[in-house]
Formats: structure tokens, C-alpha cells, sequence
């Protein structure tokens, strides 16, 4: 089976600064991949790859048998895109953003209007429709953007710590739907430092540091390889430079201690 999402050799820098050092990953249709790492260890520049949000990168990535280079409007078309801060352009409601979006996706009137009003609906959201954005505490906001970016029922759905700010509730609905999902044979691109919810949801974790994949596997088999630990205790043995109880000490130690 070819591979949906495909980078090889993929590196990054900045300045002088290397982000992605030789990325290789073949991602497969249906695959819920939890993409994890420290803070600056490459992910969100991954992820904005991917997204085609940035484009001097060398090396290859493919989407759906398409170079990202040579087309990425195609690409794009085939992705879903909830990052973890948006602008909504607040001034509008929600009906009046997700019909813009619609019209971005060759969406028809129609059917935008009937998704739109099934997914706010679930997210108890359909008494605000019409409601300007400026008003909405933070996890509303994050629910429009969630229904943003199914709206147009892509293939590849990229989550960036998408349940900032979301009550309780909602946070099961988003863990209840990414199973639906790829049940469905949609592809999840999933970027959280949440480890309990990626050891949850994932089938696939990802683990990158210093812009470099160091591990790959079900959580089964990285506590096979690592011992027999949570995801957060298999992260920080892979990650930390000195154990975290040290750098707990470290942090007292300015006090005193």
C-alpha cells in the first residue's frame, strides 16, 4: 500500500539554526499518527510544511501521490488544518467564516449550511451561530476552528494541540470523533504535548527531537523498547538531558532551596 503522506529526507534551518534534520516518515491512510516531541524539536515546522505554509525546505514530500511542490493547491485541498491559534476574523460569526470558508472549498451552499449546522449543533454551539466571534471564550472559538477544518470532509485531517481550551465534555467528543474518523479511512496528523490523550488516540506515535525521529511505533512497542512506562515516562527518558527531578531541584534552587 503507497503511502498518503510521504517525507523523505527532509531538512529545515533557519538562519543557522538546522529545525529538521533528515526526516523520513511514511504515514498510511487510516493511521491516527501521534506526532510528539519538545519544545523546538521540529513538529510545528512539520506540520507547516505539510500544510504548504512553508515551502524552502529541501528534500521530498508527497501527499496523496502529489509533489507538494509542484502542486500544492491540490494538496491543500486535501487537508484539514486545526492548529492550536487562528485568527477567526472575530468581527464575523460563525455562520458567516465557516460560508467563507465553504466558498475557499467549492463547497455548496447547501450542503455548507446542513455540515455547518451538524457540527456546531454537537458542540452545543447552535444557538451562537449567529453570534459575532469577539464575544466567544477561547474553547468556542476552538470549536469553529475544529468545524473549519472538517467542514470540506478532507482525506488528511492535521491537528495541533487542538483541544486548547475545550471544557471536559468536548475533549471526549474530539477523541470519540478522531476514532470515527479513521475508522472511516481518514488519515489524523495529531501534534499534542497531551501524553495521556496521545497514548489514547494514537495506533502510531512519533516521537522527534532536535529535528530527528528517534522513535516510531504503537505504544505497545515503544514500551517493548523502553520499558515497560507511560508515553510521558518513555518521552522524558528519550528527551530530558538530566532527569526531571533534577530540573525540579534546579527550579527550587532559585528559591533557596
Amino acid at each position: 500500500m503507497n503511502p498518503i503522506i510521504s517525507l523523505k529526507n527532509v531538512h529545515k534551518h533557519y538562519s543557522n539554526k538546522q529545525v529538521l534534520n533528515g526526516v523520513n516518515l511514511d504515514i498510511y491512510r487510516g493511521q491516527v499518527i501521534g506526532y510528539i516531541g519538545p519544545n523546538g524539536a521540529g513538529k510545528s515546522t512539520t506540520v507547516k510544511i505539510l500544510c504548504g505554509l512553508i515551502s524552502d525546505y529541501e528534500g521530498e514530500v508527497t501527499v496523496d501521490g502529489i509533489d507538494l511542490r509542484n502542486d500544492p493547491l491540490a494538496v491543500k485541498s486535501r487537508i484539514g488544518y486545526v492548529p492550536e491559534l487562528a485568527e477567526l476574523y472575530e468581527v464575523l460569526t460563525p455562520a458567516e467564516f465557516l460560508g467563507f470558508m465553504a466558498e475557499l472549498y467549492g463547497i455548496p451552499a447547501d450542503l455548507a449550511q446542513e455540515r455547518m449546522m451538524k457540527m456546531l449543533s454537537a458542540f452545543g454551539l447552535e444557538t451562537n451561530v449567529n453570534q459575532r466571534m469577539d464575544t466567544f471564550s477561547k474553547g468556542m472559538r476552538q470549536k469553529v476552528l475544529i468545524v473549519s477544518g472538517l467542514l470540506h470532509n478532507p482525506d488528511i485531517i492535521i491537528l495541533d494541540e487542538p483541544l486548547s481550551g475545550l471544557d471536559a465534555n468536548s475533549v471526549i467528543i474530539v477523541k470519540e470523533l478522531i476514532s470515527k474518523l479513521a475508522r472511516d479511512g481518514k488519515t489524523i496528523f495529531y501534534c499534542s504535548h497531551m501524553m495521556d490523550i496521545v497514548e489514547k488516540v494514537s495506533d502510531r506515535i512519533v516521537l522527534i527531537n532536535n529535528g530527528t525521529v528517534i522513535a516510531d511505533g504503537s505504544f505497545e512497542e515503544l514500551k517493548q523498547q523502553q520499558g515497560n512506562h507511560s508515553l510521558e515516562h518513555i518521552f522524558a527518558q528519550l528527551t530530558a538531558k538530566d532527569t526531571l527531578t533534577d530540573a525540579a531541584d534546579k527550579l527550587m534552587n532559585a528559591f533557596g532551596h
